[in-house]
């Protein structure tokens, strides 16, 4: 695709924790134990700007992943009188029950209603992103801070790095009417749709009718106009994807498939293109397997380069065709384990369908072809399947756990 998404890189609590109800480490960047330096594990401020720069010459945007709801445990921030009482803590007992003064997880809770603790944060992270050159945020745990801050931080990073600045953010259980209020205030340009994966793994399984899965593909059209729902088959919260199916590569494949070729920001979750299995937590944020690759840690870990393959031609499919990025989808074929439908996209005047069989045995699936189409017959940009057109009706036959991408043949 065109964007890395980046953990927090500013320094965390050093040793292990025992906030969370058991040993840890703070290696993930989200408990944070001084948001004005780089954690040095990640180098310097200069290998940063140059993996941006390098980044920036491939087409490739930056986003930088930042915490403002809460430092890490044991942090020095609650140690030091001077900023202590920036915090609601379970050892103070202050900790409130709504979102936004609960301490999730128990962490320190920053009182960002306060300007003193909201102002250091705001400096401290939009002054990361004029540094490094990044091109926007992924933003943490956001319903667990107010509407209030996030107005001030949409209005800063406008003014202070650049009005294209892109902010992400992760709302707990965002779909599209979750994540509305944010985008009613603007706020954000994108959230996370953490509807997705359940529905996606659910389908490829049998679980549900394809006429269910179908109504909740169209269901994500009502976005506010805008904005934008970023769908994932795994992330560093939740179990992994293939982990769920069991280690399936080939049902997972195909929730890939339909990933990339629906609308909205498809996330690929590192090392779940080589069948990674990411499994519960902390399996999930778990080695990347690097393979033969002298790259430590992840050296002579498992990579499975014909999934890897799959995902560059589908990424090469998505940004050929407009019409898997954004428009329209109509469901076509929804009998038994076969599923397929239609992106269009009318800006581009475009119609791309896509079709899957999620079961055992062959499954034929026939359509009408779309007028976009002017009687052309179709070819399968993703496997090579025949598809044939007669009469006005598209008709192709998948095989087990088999997918197509169709589109008139050049």
């Amino acid at each position: 695709m065109n964007a890395l998404w980046i953990t927090p890189v500013v320094t965390n609590t050093p040793g292990f924790v025992t906030g969370a109800g058991f040993p840890d480490w703070a290696y993930h960047g989200y408990w944070a134990d001084d948001f004005l330096s780089l954690d040095p594990r990640f180098g310097s401020e200069n290998d940063f700007k140059a993996l941006v720069e390098a980044c920036h010459a491939r087409g490739i945007r930056v986003l930088l992943d930042v915490v403002y709801n809460h430092a890490g445990y044991e942090s020095k921030y609650t140690k030091d009188p001077k900023t202590r009482g920036w915090f609601r803590t379970n050892e103070k007992g202050d900790c409130g029950t709504d979102d936004v003064t609960s301490c999730v997880a128990g962490l320190p809770d920053f009182r960002t209603e306060n300007p003193e603790v909201a102002k250091y944060l705001l400096d401290a992270q939009i002054g990361w992103a004029r540094r490094l050159g990044v091109d926007g945020f992924r933003l943490d745990t956001v319903k667990h801070v107010a509407h209030d801050f996030w107005t001030e931080h949409r209005k800063r990073t406008r003014d202070e790095v650049g009005k294209g600045f892109f902010l992400l953010g992760e709302v707990w259980g965002g779909d599209p009417q979750v994540l509305d209020p944010w985008f009613e205030r603007d706020e954000m340009d994108a959230g996370f749709d953490f509807a997705f994966q359940g529905n996606a793994l659910a389908f490829v399984e049998g679980r549900g009718r394809a006429l269910a899965f179908d109504r909740y593909l169209k269901s994500r059209e009502k976005v506010r106009s805008g904005y934008l729902l970023s769908h994932f088959l795994s992330s560093h919260d939740v179990p992994g994807g293939l982990f769920q199916l069991g280690g399936n590569v080939a049902l997972f494949r195909l929730a890939a498939v339909l990933q990339m070729t629906t609308a909205g920001i498809p996330t690929i979750y590192y090392g779940e293109e080589v069948a990674r299995a990411g499994g519960d937590w902390p399996d999930n944020r778990s080695d990347m397997p690097w393979g033969d690759e002298n790259v430590l840690p992840g050296k002579g870990l498992p990579r499975d380069e014909a999934l890897r393959a799959d995902y560059v031609r589908l990424v090469a499919i998505r940004k050929a065709h407009p019409a898997l990025r954004r428009g329209t989808h109509e469901g076509l074929f929804t009998t038994g384990d076969g599923y397929a439908f239609l992106r269009r996209d009318p800006g581009s005047k475009s119609a791309v369908a896509v079709a899957v069989n999620r079961g055992a045995t062959p499954v034929t699936v026939t359509f009408p072809a779309p007028p976009e189409w002017s009687g052309t017959a179709p070819k399968d940009l993703f496997g090579g399947l025949a598809a044939s057109l007669s009469e006005g009706s598209v008709s192709i036959t998948l095989p087990p756990h088999g997918a197509a991408i169709l589109a008139p043949g050049v």
